[in-house]
């Protein structure tokens, strides 16, 4: 109920999903039934048997401030959904309103998977000969070597099926790739990442110019940096098309130039387009949570119910929860009291 576009965009989303993948999860619509009901009997999903809905009187707002939103609209659709995820009535739940009031209620309501600290955002975002998971793309800004180590294995399963890779590459994002360069942080979580022991596919430290050339498939970093680096890419992604649109538009030879290349623009286009995968994950909570962009439209929307039900089919949860276990082992490992003999 809370995106930009309303409710109307995401029943439009689902005639799509459910139209055109016969194997989907069952969709439950969690928000003010006396508005979901008519968009439905409009798209003609009124009775479709693997769709139902949950009543939820309130919305949280984009400009509601989390932790305020969250105590005083207690049955807001965005609470319910999460609530529903805690319960086992739903497996994944999608979101496209109030980034913080998502983190911050998921966070709370279904606390931390054992093991891990602090949940991290994974973004896919495409790169030359594919695409890769950024990781954490912007929920927690303060992050120690351990965090950073639990967003590499975070990040990698999440490559595995969101991107269908077998040992994705996994590169910790720094200033240099020799040993020594970077801050604390990255030095010492390379430290931590050369002792998973196969764990994941680290392949060790990257720059900057290295992360869309075809070198990784998840780049970790804390964040601050990964928000900033996402945001940056967004930015060049639509500067980059105002630009070139501008300039083929200076003469008549550019112009018909473009018409003849319009299959490779809209190739170039498709690829660059945040609605091809939908959402990022709120991966490290007890819980499947998308979040797909505040201004998705139905495309976007679908795109992250598919990626949903990649999560559920896939079970990427349990498989978070195994590699996190096995990590902090490898990285604490027990300690052995010796018995005295006589």
């Amino acid at each position: 109920m809370g995106g930009d576009l309303g409710p109307a965009e995401v029943v439009e989303a689902i005639k799509i999903v459910l139209t055109e993948d016969s194997g989907l999860a069952p969709i439950i619509l969690v928000g003010q039934e006396e508005v979901l009901t008519p968009l439905l009997a409009a798209a003609g999903l009124q009775c479709n048997p693997r769709l139902s809905i949950v009543h939820a009187s309130e919305i949280i707002l984009m400009d509601d401030k989390p932790l305020k939103a969250l105590k005083s609209k207690k049955d807001a659709s965005m609470v319910r959904a999460i609530e529903l995820v805690k319960s086992g009535e739903a497996r994944v739940a999608v979101s496209s309103g109030n980034t913080g009031a998502l983190m911050a209620g998921s966070t709370l309501r279904l606390r931390m998977m054992s093991g891990v600290d602090r949940p991290a955002l994974a973004a896919v975002i495409p790169r030359e000969g594919g695409s890769f998971v950024l990781i954490d793309a912007g929920a927690n800004p303060e992050a120690r070597p351990e965090h950073l180590l639990h967003n590499a294995i975070l990040g990698s399963d999440y490559a595995r099926v969101i991107l269908g890779m077998e040992s994705p590459r996994v590169g910790l994002l720094t200033i240099g790739t020799e040993e020594g360069k970077g801050n604390a942080l990255t030095g010492e979580t390379h430290e931590l990442l050369k002792k998973l022991n196969g764990l994941i596919n680290y392949v060790g430290p990257i720059e900057g110019f290295q992360v869309f050339r075809n070198h990784v498939d998840v780049v970790v970093c804390d964040g601050f940096v990964g928000n900033t680096l996402l945001k940056t890419w967004e930015s060049l992604a639509k500067f980059i098309t105002g630009m070139l649109k501008d300039e083929l538009k200076k003469s008549p030879v550019r112009m018909a130039g473009a018409i003849l290349a319009k299959g490779a623009f809209d190739a170039l286009k498709s690829r660059m387009n945040p609605d091809r995968y939908g959402g990022a994950p709120l991966l490290g909570v007890r819980g499947n949570i998308l979040k797909a962009h505040g201004s998705s439209n139905r495309h976007a929307w679908a795109s992250a119910i598919r990626a949903g039900d990649k999560i559920i089919r896939q079970d990427l949860y349990h498989r978070l929860e195994e590699d996190i276990a096995q990590a902090n082992v490898l990285i604490h490992p027990p300690t052995t009291v010796g018995v005295a003999t006589p």
